[in-house]
């Protein structure tokens, strides 16, 4: 089984492509936020996956547990209230196909998800559980992320982390860089991007960069790097792979489509802990290509959850997909 922990929010996407936020004229109401993403991309490829957060008593929170529900995830373990909304992020995609954000949650729901309001029973012998930094901020529920991680560990579980940078969330980008550095120990998977590698490392050269990450209990660090494909890197040994050329229509979630077809593999197959580095090792290129393909699904379609592909279409993708170095921006 698979747990996600962290924010689900509504996306309002501009209708409009190549401009930012300020220049949009019209929005399209779409279930959003990385865990719940990466939640649902385990559940249409056929897992079990669950989302553990917080929603207000609005229309919003009715409209993303049904979405969530619809695809797959159990959401059994979304808490509403009536002290705060529903989290809401307007999105848009600029001319040089950079995304802009502005997110508006002061507090919202998922943010007062309070330790004492999970249970340690939840979580079974050898679970996987996958979080991001957007909830990180100060709040309740930073604590009840420390809660949760440290009952699955107890367990036998597996720690996944991704980052998944969001400044604009932050009052300070050294808050938001310390935050993940507090984190990153925690986890035995680390997804990492690019675009991110040297403002969380503080190191430029990329091979430093990365060896700097293996602290704590990580062993494994996946390593996207969008146009040029994706890298899986353990203490000993580095494996590339590249993507799938696309045409790209919306990149909103294709970084939580990699990370959750990922992760979806490691539970089909029964992975432990203990086993994590050595079934990485001899699986590593139809890992990632099943990864990479996920990503590039995502991409053709708009929206995240609805976007994210079931597993006949990715295998059937995979099987007769050209592969090549002249890509999209798929990660």
């Amino acid at each position: 089984m698979l747990f996600t922990i962290g924010e689900v929010l509504i996306d309002f996407v501009a209708e409009q492509k190549g401009c930012s936020i300020s220049e949009a004229t019209s929005f399209r109401k779409i279930a959003g936020g990385a865990p719940a993403n990466v939640a649902a991309a385990v559940a249409k490829l056929g897992g079990k996956s669950a989302l553990i957060t917080q929603v207000g008593q609005d229309g919003f929170g009715d409209f993303l547990i049904q979405s969530l529900a619809n695809a797959g995830v159990d959401t059994s373990y979304i808490q509403r209230i009536e002290q705060a909304n529903t989290g809401l992020a307007f999105v848009s995609v600029k001319s040089d196909g950079e995304r802009d954000f502005s997110f508006y949650r002061n507090p919202s729901a998922d943010l007062l998800l309070a330790p004492e309001n999970v249970q340690e029973s939840w979580f079974k012998e050898g679970d996987y559980l996958h979080f991001c930094s957007v909830d990180l901020v100060e709040s309740p529920m930073k604590e009840t992320h420390r809660q949760v991680i440290q009952w699955v560990k107890a367990k036998n579980g597996t720690i996944s982390f991704d980052p998944n940078v969001r400044l604009s969330l932050w009052e300070n980008p050294d808050d938001c860089r310390q935050a993940i550095l507090d984190f990153i120990p925690y986890a035995h998977i680390l997804k990492i991007s690019d675009e991110e590698l040297a403002f969380i490392s503080g190191i430029e050269e990329e091979s430093a960069a990365l060896q700097s990450l293996f602290v704590g209990d990580v062993e494994a660090i996946l390593y996207t790097k969008g146009a040029e494909g994706a890298v899986l890197i353990t203490k000993e040994h580095s494996f590339y792979q590249q993507g799938f050329k696309v045409k790209v229509e919306d990149t909103t979630g294709a970084g939580d489509a990699f990370i959750g077809s990922f992760l979806h593999q490691l539970v089909a197959h029964g992975v432990k802990k203990e086993g994590l580095v050595s079934f990485l090792t001899e699986n590593h290129s139809e890992m990632l290509t099943f990864a990479n393909a996920a990503a590039a699904l995502t991409v053709t379609g708009k929206g995240a959850i609805g976007a994210l592909p079931k597993l006949p279409v990715l295998e059937k993708f995979i099987s007769e997909g050209v592969q090549d170095n002249e890509l999209a921006r798929i990660i």
